[in-house]
């Protein structure tokens, strides 16, 4: 019993130095903004002009749009051949979109090794 009581009060007096010390000294952070520019994060968009960043996100628009017309048509076709047609369907224009966010990806991180 001694031995618990011994050892808590060591804590308990080690503690408030432990924050004490702890509490002096400035936290280190990294600053990636310098290094990144003010658009960290941001991928490419942080590079486009503003009319570019309005195409772009039209594009994405038109595709989300795509997507959701053939994701309601797919939900609500009964035909089960016609149902696979559209799923085939939605399923290359997926594709589509991804090998072409796959080439803007490698296309970015070539510009990085630069």
């Amino acid at each position: 019993m001694k031995h618990i009581y011994k050892s808590t009060a060591a804590l308990l007096l080690l503690l408030p130095i432990s924050m004490i010390c702890s509490a002096a000294e400035p936290q280190k952070t990294d600053e990636p903004m310098k290094e990144m520019g003010m658009h960290h994060g941001m991928g490419m968009m942080g590079e486009m002009t503003e009319e570019q960043k309005n195409e772009h996100l039209r594009a994405m628009q038109e595709h989300m749009l795509k997507m959701h017309d053939l994701s309601n048509q797919i939900l609500s076709e009964k035909d089960p051949a016609k149902k696979e047609t559209l799923k085939n369907q939605q399923l290359e224009l997926m594709k589509a979109h991804h090998a072409q966010m796959m080439q803007h990806r490698q296309q970015k991180m070539q510009g990085h090794t630069k």
